[in-house]
């Protein structure tokens, strides 16, 4: 009997082709046929929160998903025949962080710093507190005097920032430390029964390289900035991780290697067994 496998995909420019990048023809078509196969359980992770995941899965006619992982890490759900089941079991997880603060709470600490501009409500949550910031600034500096901020109040958070390409802007979201996409991918492992053994993560972005860079098997997708790229390379080789990283470089199944086709390859290489689950005219 074949194990159960974890696929757990960023969205924007990962599994959705809403890059630069071209995406090659019949690519979401192979993803489509391979998450098909009982054996594979799929959870999407993405910094979107429910609307804009619901969004994406109807405009792109994605398979529907067994879990989302939302709003940057800080929210999951149990999808199932459309009906979404919010996990307060992981909420609970992470509030010990910001010692019973909200994100309304942290917004007086930043008001004078004039980069950051606050996001629209529907993209705040009692635990997400995220910004647009002009791509030309000092991010190592912001984040330094956030930091010095937060931690002057005892509030242990993560700083994540991410590039939105296409609004040419940059995204910094404030988290309670253990709200990354990492420790909750971690979080539904562990509670779903699957390891390191069977799960595999794929990604593109900055949001993503806690993930990328950690033990979880993981595939950068070949449209990735270099930045992206050499990021994650340096992490992985740090925490000895680098037998957990492939970076996605086209010609499988003569595919290009960017989004969907990117993280076929990336789970064809930890898994070769499925690469006859991708498509019906693939030869060895």
């Amino acid at each position: 009997m074949l194990k159960q496998i974890l696929i757990c995909t960023d969205l924007d420019r990962t599994l959705l082709p809403n890059g630069r990048q071209p995406e090659s023809p019949g690519a979401r078509d192979y993803f489509a046929r391979l998450v098909a196969y009982p054996q594979v359980n799929l959870a999407y992770v993405s910094g979107r929160h429910r609307e804009l995941v619901e969004d994406a899965i109807r405009d792109y006619r994605l398979p529907l998903p067994d879990w989302v992982i939302g709003d940057v890490g800080t929210t999951i759900y149990q999808v199932g025949s459309g009906e979404w089941r919010h996990w307060p079991e992981w909420e609970q997880d992470i509030a010990a962080d910001w010692r019973g603060l909200a994100a309304n709470d942290l917004r007086p600490l930043f008001t004078d710093l004039s980069s950051l501009r606050l996001q629209e409500e529907a993209k705040q949550n009692r635990y997400k507190l995220s910004y647009y910031l002009p791509l030309q600034i000092d991010i190592g500096a912001l984040q330094r005097e956030m930091t010095r901020r937060l931690n002057a109040l005892n509030v242990a958070a993560s700083l994540i920032y991410s590039v939105d390409e296409a609004a040419s802007t940059g995204l910094l979201d404030v988290l309670p430390a253990r709200a990354t996409k990492l420790h909750a991918v971690e979080f539904l492992m562990q509670h779903q029964g699957f390891d390191y053994g069977n799960t595999v993560f794929a990604g593109d972005s900055g949001n993503d390289l806690p993930v990328l860079a950690s033990a979880v098997p993981s595939v950068l997708v070949a449209n990735a900035a270099n930045e992206v790229v050499g990021q994650a390379k340096i992490l992985a080789m740090e925490q000895g991780t680098l037998t957990a990283f492939y970076l996605a470089q086209g010609g499988f199944l003569g595919m290009n290697g960017n989004y969907s086709a990117g993280i076929l390859e990336g789970v064809a290489h930890y898994f070769p067994y499925m690469r006859h689950w991708m498509g019906e005219d693939y030869e060895k």
